[in-house]
């Protein structure tokens, strides 16, 4: 609220998004922007947690009278332009779309007073470091900053020593950012039997979400889990954002039970009551492994990771668990055993398959009904000779 530059270093989950978005709501209310030229910058590495920071401060910004646009990939263009050319005060952006859109003349960064790096790391790793070097090269100078990531490596270290004015420091965890409500189990399967364990874990009561590699084994796993009767949907970078987005709702929801994803969902996705988090595949790195877990045991919660090591990966994965500072509980496990049931809540799939409807919304339905109502008024005024007023023609007053 002072206006310094702060460096925040916390876990995913631990309350973030609030913790700068309020102090930079206050300290932008009350003035106005023009078109095209935000006052306020959220940078984020995803569409998903662009999506969750607009969600958490657009209550807020509303009754402060101040207008907030998301600008991310996989939506249309012209509508986030046009949003911009009407006025924001607040810009919620991943940096690739909000640097097309400067490119395109849609928007300008020299009246940015407040800029946010939420989840510095991430963009670090995805590779995202010269495009948030160049914005933060437009913005005021004399603006205020702050950088918030779970981990500060020699990328982010960079960006801090670069842009940063005698920063106050914040950290609420240890830098490895493990999280001490969440238990951590690692089940040692055979690969013949690996896609049966997985079915089981899936098939419990409750919600799950389950990592893997590639979109292509994400989309095949999805498909056999709904042959098997699991209310499954997939989530993955080569769905567009509106599917993205109804996936998720139907998660949060619950029509749909597991949620089966790539890293994409790593960062960004926040479910309440999501107790247990299976790494289908082993994350490649501990970063990935603190990020994918990072969705259960959120706000306080308790939660459970399991990961499912086969034989040839269980080295890795002991190099893995110490780089992320974790001692996990380690077990042999096969399918239909009681211990599975024991740490999973695995049960036997129902095996009828299931077929995973989009629930038709409130307005649809009337709009449907109305529709409906219509048709059947004219029907009736045909049948008794009435005029019909749709064939009528119109006239106009000049």
């Amino acid at each position: 609220l002072a206006g310094r530059d702060v460096l925040g270093r916390g876990r995913t989950g631990s309350g973030k998004t609030l913790a700068f978005g309020l102090a930079l709501l206050c300290r932008t209310a009350g003035q106005r922007a023009q078109p095209r030229q935000p006052l306020a910058l959220v940078l984020v590495p995803t569409r998903e947690l662009a999506q969750q920071v607009t969600d958490a401060l657009t209550p807020y910004a509303r009754s402060l009278h101040l207008r907030l646009a998301t600008v991310v990939g996989g939506m249309s263009i012209g509508r986030q332009a046009s949003v911009l050319r009407g006025g924001a005060e607040v810009v919620v952006a991943t940096p690739g779309r909000l640097k097309d859109l400067i490119d395109r003349g849609d928007c300008r960064l020299d009246r940015v007073a407040i800029t946010v790096l939420d989840e510095a790391d991430q963009m670090a790793d995805m590779g995202f470091m010269p495009q948030v070097t160049a914005l933060l090269d437009q913005v005021r100078t004399d603006g205020q900053r702050m950088l918030f990531s779970a981990t500060l490596d020699r990328n982010v270290d960079q960006l801090v020593r670069q842009y940063l004015h005698d920063p106050v420091v914040h950290s609420v965890d240890p830098s490895a950012g493990a999280v001490t409500t969440m238990e951590h189990h690692v089940l040692h399967v055979h690969g013949a039997d690996k896609r049966a364990t997985t079915t089981e874990i899936a098939a419990r009561d409750g919600r799950v979400l389950m990592f893997l590699d590639t979109k292509h084994a994400v989309d095949l796993l999805t498909r056999e889990l709904l042959a098997s009767g699991v209310r499954a949907a997939a989530l993955h970078g080569g769905k567009s954002q509106p599917q993205r987005n109804r996936t998720l709702e139907q998660f949060k929801t619950g029509h749909v039970t597991v949620l089966v994803a790539t890293n994409v969902a790593a960062r960004g996705i926040h479910v309440d009551n999501l107790d247990l988090v299976v790494n289908v595949d082993p994350p490649s790195d501990h970063k990935d492994y603190l990020h994918r877990g990072g969705r259960t045991a959120r706000a306080g919660e308790s939660g459970v990771v399991v990961t499912l090591v086969l034989p040839n990966q269980r080295r890795d994965m002991t190099r893995l668990m110490a780089d992320a500072g974790i001692t996990p509980k380690t077990t042999q496990v096969r399918s239909g055993e009681a211990e599975l049931t024991r740490i999973t809540g695995a049960q036997a799939p129902s095996g009828v398959p299931v077929v995973i409807t989009s629930p038709v919304s409130e307005t649809a339905k009337r709009s449907a009904a109305s529709t409906r109502g219509r048709r059947s008024r004219t029907a009736q005024a045909r049948r008794a000779g009435a005029p019909d007023r749709s064939s009528r023609p119109r006239t106009t007053a000049v």
